[in-house]
């Protein structure tokens, strides 16, 4: 990362590229540029106030202007990436753009992930990109996108190497058209992927990492069917203790799919956070959509906090029932009602698409109603209206039978009586 000596370096070339942009295009004079540099010089803190904003203060560009120029130098610069020659555009987004690139040291593509300008003034934002890139770093599976370099030019560009995935993420996939292809999840792939991500989130679970972020824009499917977890932009490590604090009462996640803990702030967010997302995003493969919707963020994440979830099946009736128990434990509200181990989520999934049930979303249910049972006081009431004998004689089948030859042995004996009688 770059020390504070060479940012303002940094800063005074962009600047530089600024006022060359804004004067080739005609949008300022030479004259306006040098007013907005002298006000730079007499601020107290040169490095503080850009070129760009200078000039729309001055109003001798707009802020349209400004954003688009800086769009330009980014792809220049990105164009400009050493070791790695740009092939295209794969994405952009609010946080980062991401580059379809050719690693020329081993004539590899990979996918480039670039920080944008006004991200990299912010030390949060480029200390967060770095983050991600040692989180991933820390991971070898299959279902998880490999990172390879990351690091910063000396201009600043600030950059993050990682495994190259031809194909869609989940999210694409079941946009409309002409977005997307507009599609549900048959209960057989939606089990497949899953069981792929709870495979790939136990490798990050075993190395104390979560996630925080499964969904299925955070997903990606090849062509041949294999599933791989991305964007590990908000991954922190279990014993981060510091991070953890400085974290505290604020939400991290996405709204659809974050869990009630994160919705709190809880300091001590672990694996099952990463639970109930997976079964968020399975709810929403499998029905066509998310398990709580609301006209906004904060009505979302009040109905993952309070309102009960509808059942899968009851909104896709093609499902079967282990499915739907299996997302129901993992989306518990109590996330110590949620599976015990990311371990035990995927014996339930492989278990479900091999047509067995889900043995421990079943121990997990049968738990939680015997521990209802005890709140209520409903074991007492079993016990104040025991059976009587009697009906507890008349209530089994041997009983019944037992009677019925007592009472037919009765009557014989009255017939023996009443012939013996009138025989006399």
């Amino acid at each position: 990362m770059p020390n504070s000596t060479s940012i303002v370096g940094i800063a005074a070339n962009l600047d530089t590229e600024v006022g060359k942009v804004v004067m080739d295009l005609g949008l300022a004079t030479r004259t306006e540029v040098d007013f907005c540099r002298e006000q730079q010089k007499q601020a107290s803190d040169p490095n503080q106030r850009s070129l760009a904003d200078l000039l729309v203060e001055n109003n001798f560009i707009t802020i349209n202007q400004a954003k688009r120029i800086r769009g330009q130098l980014d792809e220049r610069r990105s164009s400009q990436l050493p070791g790695y020659h740009i092939m295209g555009k794969l994405g952009k987004g609010a946080m980062a753009t991401v580059y379809k690139a050719r690693q020329i040291s081993l004539d590899r593509i990979v996918a480039v992930k670039v920080l944008p300008k006004k991200m990299s003034d912010s030390t949060e934002f480029v200390d967060r990109f770095y983050k991600e890139g040692r989180a991933a770093a820390r991971l070898s599976h299959n279902n998880i996108v490999q990172a390879i370099d990351v690091g910063s030019t000396p201009d600043g560009m600030h950059y993050f190497a990682m495994e190259y995935v031809e194909g869609p993420t989940l999210y694409d996939i079941m946009q409309p058209p002409p977005v997307g292809q507009g599609r549900h999840f048959t209960e057989e792939e939606a089990l497949d992927i899953c069981i792929q991500m709870a495979d790939a989130l136990a490798h990050a679970h075993r190395r104390g990492l979560i996630h925080r972020d499964v969904k299925p824009k955070n997903i990606l499917l090849t062509p041949q069917g294999t599933a791989k977890l991305t964007d590990l932009g908000l991954a922190r490590a279990t014993d981060d203790k510091l991070a953890a604090e400085s974290e505290a009462g604020k939400a991290y996640g996405t709204p659809y799919y974050i869990s009630p803990e994160q919705i709190r702030g809880d300091v001590d967010i672990d694996f099952r956070a990463d639970i109930y997302s997976l079964g968020a995003t399975m709810y929403h493969l499998v029905t066509g959509r998310p398990p709580f919707e609301g006209d906004t963020p904060t009505a979302v994440m009040h109905k993952h906090l309070k309102q009960p979830l509808v059942p899968p099946d009851h909104i896709n009736t093609h499902l079967t029932s282990g499915v739907g128990e299996i997302i129901e434990v993992a989306m518990a509200k109590d996330r110590d009602e949620r599976y015990t181990s990311t371990e035990e989520l995927l014996e339930d999934l492989r278990a479900v698409r091999a047509g067995n049930p889900p043995t421990h979303a079943r121990r997990a249910v049968d738990l939680e109603s015997l521990a209802n049972i005890e709140e209520t006081g409903k074991t007492v009431d079993l016990i104040a209206h025991r059976m009587s004998p009697w009906a507890e004689l008349m209530n089994n089948s041997f009983g019944v039978t037992l009677l019925a030859a007592v009472v037919i042995s009765l009557l014989v004996n009255v017939i023996v009586v009443m012939l013996l009688i009138h025989g006399h």
